[in-house]
């Protein structure tokens, strides 16, 4: 029989959280699975896809989002538990607020992630308006 392992969802982000502010990628990349697949429109605009699987993927992605962003640093606003996976709200250092939903394997690690990222609402609008 297999154990599920319990992650406490206070403490996973207030891990990751230390760990994007300290820009450690080995830090941030000790939460995730080598096959790890992750989803980020942010993702699209910098590496041209919108999902990356695997860690090095992830990995070469992030490393070019802390090169662009010197000063970045997240803080967690909250934290919603599921079944074996966690959504966290967040903002950035520029006050822009997102969301990531992980999902945890056994042993504990992230082995699906998905980012979204705040628009407002003459953003959409203006995008509708612009594809009519």
């Amino acid at each position: 029989m297999m154990t599920t392992y319990t992650i406490d969802p206070w403490k996973f982000a207030q891990d990751w959280q230390d760990g994007w502010n300290s820009h450690d990628l080995d830090r941030i990349m000790a939460h995730y699975h080598k096959d790890v697949e992750f989803r980020s429109v942010k993702a699209q605009a910098l590496v041209g896809r919108g999902k990356l699987i695997g860690r090095h993927e992830l990995c070469r992605y992030w490393a070019k989002a802390l090169e662009r962003q010197p000063d970045l640093k997240f803080q967690v606003h909250e934290v919603f538990q599921g079944y074996q996976m966690m959504t966290r709200s967040y903002r950035n250092q520029n006050n822009i607020f997102a969301t990531e939903t992980v999902y945890f394997n056994a042993e504990g690690l992230v082995f699906r992630a998905a980012t979204c990222h705040q628009t407002s609402q003459r953003e959409a609008y203006n995008r509708r308006a612009s594809e009519q």
